[in-house]
């Protein structure tokens, strides 16, 4: 499933990814490094295709010849819930401090 690296909006799988293309929710470009199966952090350049040129602004519309939108879990949207989820676990864990 496609998802928005910033909203997390769920896209067309139909939809064609263009430099020029915006997500309908939040209005950001979409053809971004975050949004790329190829975007990986902590690898050179945070690219695993190796041909491709280094991009400065990952979260802005670039030329990249390589992108290929990304495969995204429900997990992988935005952080929105990850703090709760992470704290009820530490308190599973840990106890409640009382």
């Amino acid at each position: 499933m496609r998802i928005c690296h910033f909203c997390g909006t769920h896209l067309d799988e139909k939809l064609e990814v263009h430099r020029s293309s915006t997500c309908a929710s939040c209005g950001k470009d979409l053809k971004i490094c975050y949004n790329c199966r190829f975007y990986s952090k902590g690898v050179h350049n945070d690219c695993l295709e190796t041909s491709a040129e280094p991009m400065r602004d990952k979260d802005r519309s670039n030329f990249c010849d390589y992108f290929q939108f990304k495969d995204s879990a429900a997990a992988d949207g935005p952080e929105v819930g990850r703090k709760d989820h992470a704290r009820e676990d530490f308190l599973k864990l840990f106890g409640n401090g009382e």
